[in-house]
């Protein structure tokens, strides 16, 4: 997946526990496909402030927060140009996940192509393009944000419980 340009950020935040923030950076660092985009630590860490300021703390000392944007930081050295989120907000505190939110928006405006799985409905009809709902791997819904506002039927039989 790497060699094409895809990065995953999966629910489970996998960092290295053992290793530093900048560790945890540095070896996920990888060569660019030709013309595609360059990411460095120093770059990283202005889209996320935080992590330089504890970029010798040990990964597995964070907080909930601060491994999240670990780990969207650590798979932005490998230079994608698609960045699957695999359901970022799960158990961040609403601060936290206002902060991945702008995050995520700076990496759009940038031009990062963003694949978001996601079942914080606010937090995904503030940074969608596009949604699509599944069920059972079949496609039941697909509309930008504001179709998906405006459908009563829809956000009650799959976005509510």
């Amino acid at each position: 997946m790497a060699k094409l340009g895809v990065a995953f950020v999966p629910e489970e935040r996998h960092i290295f526990p053992e290793l530093s923030v900048w560790e945890n950076l540095d070896i996920a660092r990888s060569q660019p496909k030709t013309g595609g985009p360059v990411w460095t630590e120093e770059q990283v860490y202005q889209l996320f402030p935080d992590l330089k300021d504890i970029q010798h703390r040990l990964g597995g000392v964070l907080s909930g927060g601060q491994q999240q944007m670990l780990t969207v930081a650590r798979s932005l050295m490998g230079n994608p140009s698609l960045l699957i989120l695999d359901e970022p907000s799960e158990g961040l505190a609403p601060k936290v996940v206002e902060t991945l939110r702008d995050r995520i928006t700076l990496l759009k405006e940038g031009g990062m192509s963003i694949l978001l799985a996601e079942q914080n409905l606010n937090f995904v009809l503030s940074l969608s393009d596009q949604c699509h709902i599944m069920e059972k791997g079949e496609i039941k819904f697909s509309g930008t944000p504001s179709d998906l506002r405006k459908n009563p039927e829809v956000k009650d039989k799959y976005l509510t419980i």
